[in-house]
């Protein structure tokens, strides 16, 4: 008992208590009904389209056809899933998320993105073309106040270093889009991590958002795991480029602990991994980096001889670990030095096992 005592004199102490007592009270205050109505309806809503976009695409010949190249998949494939992603998202939020001036620029930014990557779709862009609709997005983004807000920085530094990782996530997400439900199975785990870390900061506007994220792509992986019958396009993926871009910075890491902005590089891992080592390898090959080639992480994958079914069990693997690590370490469970370490490790086996193994 004297020891006890002793213990609670440290205030010290007594934070982390309290932060541990109410981490353990946001399951029960969460608006539950709520969280799962919008999941359930977000699905609903995306499973019902998805089908007709099937058939749109079908009949007006808007298919991805296969080259043998990148594009490897045994028959033309239907575009348009974007557009069942963006409509259900957009009707289900419409109906139960409460709207304020940022989420309005949000969506309007989110928007631009849906249909720049249609407009691709259906008539293919030149790169310049493409990147000043993601940039008009991205100002749309910065617009609603949706950048780093840091003291130690003024606002010009934190605004552009705020632009260039939102136009580097929502290419990552996009080069990722090259294998039946890749994409889709990277953003689902992606966000189910930033929708937990929202709950235990009781975050639960954010968290509202990305349980119909979450329904969405749950309902669209139905048609588009192996062998998919419909595809994001341009227009899903840059659509979820840009969500999965933007959530972090409406996320209060300070409230959950003191590096948490370190958490969605964490979260993130795989899309960013693909697009630095993309850079870097089409740089050495004397590549445009934006310009298509066949390094992609899921094709040297299938190239060593794994099926796609394999590929995204390895993915959801090395996601649910990256999961338990981001959350890990929000919750303090993992320290600073031991993220670190994990992600040199995580870094490392990534190298090795897709660019160096197959060459032994």
């Amino acid at each position: 008992m004297i020891f006890v005592e002793i213990l609670y004199l440290d205030p010290r102490l007594r934070e982390e208590d309290k932060k541990r007592e109410q981490q353990s009270m946001m399951l029960v205050d969460a608006p539950w009904s709520l969280i799962i109505g919008a999941y359930a309806l977000a699905g609903a809503i995306t499973y019902y389209l998805v089908p007709r976009c099937i058939a749109i695409a079908q009949k007006f010949n808007i298919l991805d056809h296969p080259n043998g190249t990148i594009k490897t998949h045994a028959v033309p494939t239907a575009y348009l899933g974007g557009v069942a992603v963006y409509l259900g998202f957009l009707v289900s939020v419409g109906l139960v998320f409460p709207f304020d001036n940022q989420f309005f620029l949000f969506f309007i930014g989110s928007t631009i993105l849906f249909f720049v990557g249609l407009i691709d779709d259906l008539m293919p862009l030149a790169p310049l073309q493409k990147f000043i609709g993601q940039a008009l997005a991205v100002i749309c983004f910065l617009k609603g106040g949706i950048y780093v807000k840091a003291h130690i920085l003024h606002d010009i530094p934190t605004i552009l270093l705020s632009a260039l990782w939102m136009l580097f996530v929502i290419n990552t997400i996009n080069l990722i889009d090259i294998m039946d439900g890749l994409a889709t199975v990277v953003a689902l785990f992606c966000a189910s991590s930033f929708f937990i870390i929202a709950l235990m900061g009781c975050q639960y506007t954010i968290a509202l958002l990305l349980a119909v994220f979450m329904g969405n792509l749950m309902a669209f992986l139905v048609f588009n795991k192996p062998r998919a019958s419909i595809y994001l396009g341009d227009a899903g993926s840059l659509f979820i480029g840009g969500i999965l871009s933007v959530i972090p910075f409406l996320i209060n890491w300070g409230s959950l602990t003191h590096y948490g902005f370190i958490a969605p590089f964490i979260i993130l891992a795989i899309p960013l991994l693909e697009g630095t080592f993309l850079i870097l390898i089409r740089t050495y090959k004397h590549i445009p980096f934006y310009k298509p080639s066949p390094d992609h992480f899921a094709i040297k994958l299938k190239l060593q001889g794994y099926s796609p079914k394999e590929v995204l069990v390895g993915v959801s693997c090395a996601s649910i670990i990256l999961m338990i690590v981001a959350i890990g370490f929000v919750a303090e469970v993992i320290s600073l030095l031991q993220v670190i370490m994990l992600g040199l490790l995580f870094a490392t086996n990534w190298t090795y096992c897709i660019y160096l193994k197959r060459n032994q």
